[in-house]
């Protein structure tokens, strides 16, 4: 049924490989038998990796990634060895004051997570029910003995995209923009000549409507890139030529599609309508109003703890630097700096900042797996509460920020591991909004 299958193929695809190549290689596929079984090994955006056991024990590794419209992007088989379960930890240190039943229950999910043996610390903190309370595990270095605090620095990837977001509020707030503006009037002029550039809003690069893809075409192209710190030589000039000759497969507004590439242009815009950097205006805006001294792009190793990062294998990898994306997930943070920012969302609006937060809440778009989009929040609902949420992920670090203004409650999440939060950090939230009074 290779013909059938290839229908299920995106226009992308059909054009690298034909029909007949795509034929040829499923024939070779079949002759190992059928699947007998499959095993989700990691899940990201639109791209899935599994494992594929067959007939005599035989495995392979399928890597699979959708487009916007759930057509294949890429299709990748390749033999591998079932990878052997490595045994959980038998002890992993830990500061934590379990009183509640909430305390246990977090307790008892972060184990789960920090246990394994590619996971090497977890900061959480949460407001709930009034009170601010922490939760600590595992190492900030593998082997130093060391736990985290409120004040330890971790990359907080994507969830950058949350400020990025407030950052736009406040200029549109201020009458400065308009979110249905075009963003050509505010690049170069080869840039803003390109008609599909013109139809671009700043509402469709918040909430990822641009028909921007998640990464620039380019970005393996420019000088000394380095794959383990894939957007560090990405720099303007290479975002705009990229830019120059982009040209769109979607309708802007039409489509969810999440996009890195769309912050990155996001935030270098605001720097240069506001004639400051990225770093001086989130300084200015967000970071100085609300005390979060150690929230940077350029951590000072004299003045703040940074944590070491690690991949799915536990291998110690680099710490990520940017450019021209900064604005799409260059940050590092801390539980008690992202603290500050999510429980001043609880906040009637009173003051330029609370606005700008309250404005980046409200609904923009459907995407297509039932979750609301506000400029970068993510919006769900648990039993008629709704709440906000991103995540963040690097090649070394997983974060998650959860709230829910009607209940006053928020959750982070912190690790310097590549393995994912996300499933635990939701099930904690969902527990508290379970548990409010």
């Amino acid at each position: 049924m290779g013909d059938s299958i290839y229908t299920l193929a995106s226009e992308k695809f059909k054009t690298a490989v034909s029909k007949a190549q795509f034929e040829f290689a499923l024939n070779n596929l079949y002759k190992l038998g059928q699947i007998k079984n499959t095993e989700t090994l990691d899940f990201k955006g639109r791209t899935g990796i599994y494992l594929l056991t067959l007939e005599d024990n035989a495995y392979v590794e399928a890597h699979l990634t959708l487009d916007s419209t759930y057509h294949f992007d890429s299709l990748l088989f390749r033999p591998t060895e079932k990878p052997l379960p490595k045994p959980d930890k038998e002890e992993v240190i830990s500061e934590v004051t379990k009183v509640s039943p909430i305390d246990f229950f977090i307790d008892s999910v972060a184990n789960s997570y920090v246990r394994k043996q590619n996971a090497q610390s977890l900061a959480i903190g949460i407001f709930h029910q009034n009170g601010y309370k922490t939760y600590f595990y595992g190492e900030t270095e593998k082997g130093n003995k060391q736990l985290p605090t409120e004040d330890t620095q971790y990359e907080i990837g994507s969830i950058t995209k949350v400020f990025t977001a407030v950052l736009l509020a406040d200029l549109v707030n201020k009458g400065t923009i308009q979110l249905d503006d075009s963003i050509a009037k505010y690049l170069p002029d080869s840039v803003a000549a390109n008609p599909d550039i013109q139809k671009i809003t700043f509402k469709s690069l918040a909430n990822h409507t641009s028909g921007l893809p998640r990464l620039p075409g380019n970005l393996e192209q420019v000088k000394d890139f380095n794959p383990n710190d894939p957007y560090a030589t990405y720099n303007t000039a290479a975002l705009y030529a990229f830019l120059k000759d982009y040209k769109a497969t979607e309708e802007v507004g039409q489509e969810y599609e999440y996009s890195n590439l769309g912050f990155g242009l996001l935030g270098e815009i605001l720097a240069s309508i506001s004639k400051k950097t990225y770093a001086q205006l989130l300084q200015q805006t967000l970071l100085t109003p609300l005390q979060m001294v150690n929230t940077t792009d350029k951590p000072d190793p004299k003045k703040q703890q940074m944590v070491k990062v690690y991949n799915k294998n536990g291998e110690e990898v680099a710490v990520w630097n940017f450019q021209s994306m900064l604005a799409a997930g260059g940050i590092k943070s801390t539980v008690k700096d992202l603290m500050l920012f999510a429980v001043e969302q609880f906040k009637m609006p009173e003051n330029e900042l609370q606005n700008a937060m309250a404005l980046t809440r409200l609904f923009t778009f459907a995407t297509p797996d039932f979750t609301d989009i506000g400029l970068a929040w993510h919006m769900n609902m648990m039993d008629g509460l709704i709440y906000f949420h991103h995540t963040g992920g690097t090649g070394g670090s997983s974060s998650f920020i959860g709230l829910s203004p009607d209940t006053k409650t928020a959750l982070v999440v912190l690790s310097n591991a590549e393995t994912s939060v996300n499933n635990i950090s939701v099930t904690i939230l969902e527990k508290l909004l379970s548990n409010v009074e």
